[in-house]
C-alpha cells in the first residue's frame, strides 16, 4: 500500500491555489444550474483524490494537468463556455464565428484524462511495471488502451450533455454550448481525441520518470 505523505501535501497545494478561483467562480455566475453541471466533475473528483491519497497519490505531472483542467472548468461554469473573455478575445481577433472556449475545455477533457488513465493502468494492471534499474516498463498497448479511454469518456460526456438537454430542456442550452453548430458533438471529441494522443506524444517519457520516483519511493517504504 502506498503510505507517501506528499501526496497529502501536494493535494493541500491543489486545493489553496484553486479555492480562490472556485470562490470567485460560484459569486454570482451567470446561471446558476449551469455552473453547478459544468464544477460537478471538479466537486467529485477532489474527495475522492484526498480518499485515495496516501494509499494512491498522484504524480506531480498528473496533479498540475488536473489543477489546469479544474480551472478550465470552474472558469467555463463563471461565464458559461460561449461567454469566457479570452473566448471572446479569440473570436474578435482571428474573426471565428463563434467562442471556442468550449474546445479548449474539450481538448483538456483529453490531454488530461491520458495521463489520468495512464497512471492508473501502469500502476493497477499488468501493463506496466517498476524495473530494477528503476525505469518503468510499458506495455505495447498501453497508448492504444490510454487514448481509447479517453475517447469512451468524451463521448460519455456527450451522452451526459444528451440526458441534460432530455431532462431540462432550454435550461441546459449553456450547458451544450453548440452555439448553433451542427457538428458541435463530434468536433468535441475529435477534440478530446486530439488532446490525448498530443499528451501521450509529448508527456509519456516525463510521466514515466515520475512514476519511477513515486513507485521508488512506495518500495524503500515497504522494504
Amino acid at each position: 500500500m502506498f503510505t507517501f505523505a506528499g501526496g497529502s501535501v501536494r493535494l493541500w497545494w491543489f486545493c489553496g491555489l484553486l479555492a480562490p478561483v472556485f470562490i470567485w467562480s460560484g459569486w454570482a455566475p451567470f446561471d446558476r444550474f449551469t455552473w453547478w453541471l459544468e464544477v460537478a466533475p471538479v466537486l467529485l473528483g477532489l474527495p475522492l483524490a484526498w480518499a485515495t491519497s496516501r494509499r494512491f497519490p498522484l504524480t506531480g505531472l498528473l496533479l498540475v494537468l488536473l489543477w489546469a483542467h479544474a480551472l478550465i472548468l470552474i472558469v467555463g461554469g463563471h461565464y458559461t463556455y460561449a461567454r469566457v473573455p479570452l473566448g471572446e478575445w479569440a473570436q474578435a481577433a482571428f474573426g471565428w464565428s463563434r467562442n471556442h472556449y468550449d474546445k479548449l475545455g474539450h481538448f483538456a477533457q483529453g490531454f488530461v484524462p491520458a495521463i489520468l488513465a495512464r497512471e492508473i493502468l501502469l500502476r493497477t494492471s499488468p501493463l506496466g511495471s517498476l524495473q530494477p534499474d528503476g525505469r518503468v516498463r510499458t506495455s505495447r498497448w498501453l497508448g492504444f488502451l490510454t487514448v481509447s479511454v479517453c475517447l469512451a469518456f468524451s463521448a460519455f460526456y456527450e451522452l451526459i450533455e444528451w440526458v441534460a438537454a432530455v431532462w431540462t430542456g432550454d435550461a441546459a442550452e449553456d450547458f451544450l454550448g453548440t452555439q448553433g453548430y451542427v457538428w458541435d458533438t463530434q468536433s468535441d471529441m475529435a477534440w478530446a481525441l486530439g488532446g490525448a494522443l498530443l499528451a501521450w506524444v509529448m508527456l509519456r517519457r516525463w510521466h514515466d520518470r515520475q512514476l519511477a520516483v513515486l513507485l521508488g519511493r512506495s518500495d524503500e517504504r515497504k522494504g
